[in-house]
């Protein structure tokens, strides 16, 4: 359908949505328990975006919560939770009388209801929307004591091989050894007052290690040491609380409002006294605003982010299903729970996306221990310790980003660029120390916060230049595709600061490397792509896709932007490599005319299907675009099947047009873990909750909705005829795009701004 018959029939730019309605949608997904929890997997999870929690109410009425952040780095680059904290209540809370813990997503807050002797009472949890602070406030009816007890496992030294599975080894290595790599303690610091404070201070660091390991030893004192006197802890305060011991606080006398807060920073300071007067500070800051006012701005960041976008798929719970539904046939009826793992994974982003460090895949902030109940001191018991460690993983991080552009989340995007930022002069350094490069950065496909592989990953005696880890070895697309990601969101905002600032900083040194690296042309001039591999399917192969689509992808997006923001000798150097490259690997197989992996390799695990990422994520084969049937016969002959984790064939199908073929991938994506009880405790490859298999479900559904290649604005490209749906999206050029499509027909429909309406192709008919 055109953009005028589409306006003539559903009235866009005049169909405003009521005020409140998807808040009102929204509430129906609220997380509801009625029942106290075992232990900390049936933990709830809430968070501010740089601080969380996982709270649950146990048998006895206790309630129980971790305290984590997104920067909490110990000294071996291990991401920590900050401490435990355990409330009781006396009489206690009897939570098998009338109990009621729920997640109120629109507020941003968990309350939960009960009785303690008969009489109703109410705790509610919440995080300032703009302040590490964590904040309770329970409320019964007779007055009750309190009692907050802090609860630590870092009591003791134990060697880093036999709490962490990656980070540095399995322990055997003399060499890793011979380091004697420990962690450190917690410190709770005597006499701080009315209140508790708690911290660890990194007074040694892994980084000199890396260097060491990776001949970089000319690097030391050149840039500084990111986890040496790194400090991570909390201050606990309550209202008409005093300290109770060491380790906790008690109510000075029975009351019916208790209130405590968790003021909690993570920095850089040279001594841990520098570190309390910080904490000091912003405790001042934390106490100017009254608790009730800080909960209801928590609420107002929250309404205004579920008000940016929303997907609600299927009609609401209880309506009934038209006849004209019925007689659509095509992917399977949507569960009830898609919408609601849509909602709880975009709900998991915004808890971890605005903090100093960007999202860990391998279960954001919200860990807990495997095996509750066990020892500490063992990866089954320990909170701490997540399978795969530390390090950042490029192919699973930036699952949890790109749907933060559709979503219109922009700001969240901002902690996994400054990650790369930070990390450039260390990048350049290296490249000039391992191969002579000028002006050229590469990061691999894991690394620490600061830009290093993991010395696991390099391998312990390895000689370099390149990790000896032979999935990693030459895998360095990764810069390609965060350029590519950049130039999203700079269509998307038009932001011409973040492009000279962030966009072209990055991008070109990137580029240089791979100008500096591939020396080797074929008879008719063009580049070799060699040594190369096909992401970590196929070490040891020449024209890789990824490598090939990337660059043709993002290069002559970065030749089109303002040439303010650019230099001459870039856009030169840009548009050589562009000319030099060869052309995009394919084959016919079987009489099929194919995208191929590569154009040439041997052997391979094959665990990806790389000839695909010319489809997703650097988009030269999708909806509106030429040669769509040789990439859907790419699609249908792939190798690997696999739908969970980060495996990415749902959001594939979706860029291909194929909307019941996306919609079965992304209904079978809908199963969180099984012996945990929040919902959106994903499994997937890497451990729990699998921010790879939630994020999926956010971009798959995005593109099955919408989706853009310059200006046009394709709508409903790759949507089941028979799934209803209501949504917001946001577009290139500062745009978004509403609508409510049911039985088979878009009944309602807005663009904003209007002007880009002529832009719009309909094609849900």
């Amino acid at each position: 359908m055109t953009c005028a018959a589409l306006a003539a029939s559903v009235a866009i730019g005049r169909s405003e949505p009521k005020p409140q309605t998807q808040l009102n949608t929204l509430d129906s997904f609220n997380v509801v328990w009625n029942t106290p929890s075992e232990n900390a997997q049936g933990s709830m999870p809430l968070g501010n975006g740089d601080v969380g929690i996982n709270a649950w109410i146990e048998a006895n009425g206790d309630l129980i919560f971790y305290v984590s952040k997104t920067d909490a780095w110990n000294e071996d680059s291990r991401l920590c939770k900050i401490g435990r904290i355990r409330v009781k209540f006396d009489p206690p809370l009897s939570p098998k009388d009338s109990f009621r813990q729920e997640l109120k997503l629109r507020d941003g807050v968990i309350e939960i209801t009960s009785k303690i002797k008969n009489q109703p009472a109410t705790i509610r949890l919440w995080l300032d929307a703009d302040k590490p602070v964590v904040r309770m406030e329970s409320l019964a009816s007779e007055p009750v004591s309190c009692r907050a007890e802090l609860e630590l496992w870092r009591l003791h030294e134990l060697p880093v091989s036999d709490i962490d599975e990656y980070s540095h080894g399995d322990g055997k290595n003399p060499l890793a050894q011979s380091y004697n790599l420990k962690t450190l303690l917690d410190v709770v610091v005597p006499n701080a007052g009315p209140r508790l404070v708690w911290y660890h201070r990194n007074t040694r660091s892994v980084y000199p290690v890396c260097l060491e390991v990776q001949h970089l030893e000319a690097l030391k004192g050149k840039f500084t040491d990111p986890l040496l006197n790194h400090t991570f802890g909390a201050s606990l305060r309550g209202l008409d609380m005093v300290p109770d011991g060491g380790k906790a606080l008690k109510s000075t006398k029975p009351a019916k409002l208790h209130q405590l807060a968790v003021c909690v920073l993570a920095e850089r300071t040279e001594t841990a006294e520098a570190w309390q007067k910080d904490l000091g500070k912003l405790e001042a800051l934390a106490f100017q605003s009254e608790f009730h006012k800080t909960q209801a701005e928590a609420a107002k960041w929250w309404q205004a982010f579920w008000d940016r976008s929303w997907v609600f798929v299927g009609a609401p719970a209880g309506a009934a299903t038209t006849e004209a539904a019925a007689k659509l046939v095509g992917a399977p009826s949507p569960p009830q729970d898609l919408t609601q793992g849509y909602v709880l994974q975009r709900f998991m982003n915004a808890c971890s996306g605005r903090g100093a460090s960007p999202i860990k895949f391998n279960g954001s902030i919200f860990t807990v221990e495997k095996q509750p109940g066990t020892s500490a001191d063992t990866p089954d018991g320990n909170p701490d310790w997540r399978c795969w460690g530390g390090p950042y993983w490029f192919q699973n991080t930036r699952l949890s980003y790109w749907p933060m552009l559709a979503s219109g989340d922009f700001e969240m995007m901002d902690p996994w660029f400054h990650m790369y930022l930070e990390a450039l002069p260390l990048s350049k350094a290296r490249m000039q120390t391992y191969y002579k490069f000028e002006a050229a950065a590469s990061f691999q496909e894991t690394m620490h916060f600061w830009g290093m592989p993991d010395n696991r990953d390099w391998g312990w005696g390895n000689a370099g230049p390149e990790p000896g880890n032979v999935c990693i070895h030459q895998y360095w697309s990764g810069g390609l595709e965060l350029t590519a990601f950049m130039l999203d969101r700079y269509d998307f905002i038009q932001d011409e600061t973040f492009a000279r600032n962030t966009l072209v900083p990055l991008a070109d040194p990137i580029i240089a490397f791979f100008d500096q690296f591939w020396k080797k042309r074929d008879a008719n001039g063009k580049i070799i792509v060699d040594p190369a591999q096909a992401l970590e399917a196929l070490p040891w192969t020449i024209n890789p896709m990824p490598e090939i689509a990337g660059l043709r992808f993002i290069l002559p997006r970065l030749l089109a932007l303002p040439k303010n923001v650019t230099s001459e000798a870039m856009r030169s150097r840009w548009t050589r490599i562009l000319n030099d490259l060869p052309p995009l690997p394919v084959a016919e197989v079987d009489g099929v005319k194919l995208l191929r992996p590569s154009g040439s390799f041997k052997g391979g695990n094959y665990s990806e299907n790389p000839e695909l990422y010319a489809v997703f994520p650097y988009r030269l084969f999708a909806v509106g675009k030429p040669d769509l049937d040789m990439a859907r016969a790419t699609y249908a002959k792939r190798v690997n099947r696999t739908n969970y984790g980060w495996c990415q064939d749902s959001i594939q199908a979706a860029c291909l047009g194929l909307g019941d073929e996306a919609g079965r991938q992304v209904v079978g994506r809908v199963t969180s873990h099984k012996a945990y009880r929040f919902p959106a405790m994903w499994s997937g490859f890497d451990w729990i909750p699998d921010q790879d298999q939630g994020c999926n479900i956010l971009t798959t559904l995005q593109w099955m909705l919408l989706q853009s290649d310059e200006r046009k604005i394709y709508v409903l490209p790759a949507w089941p005829k028979n799934w209803d749906v209501s949504f917001k999206l946001h577009a290139p050029l500062n745009t978004t795009v509403e609508g409510v499509y049911k039985a088979g027909k878009m009944q309602q429909f807005k663009v904003t701004p209007e002007s880009r309406l002529k832009d719009v192709v309909n094609m849900a008919q």
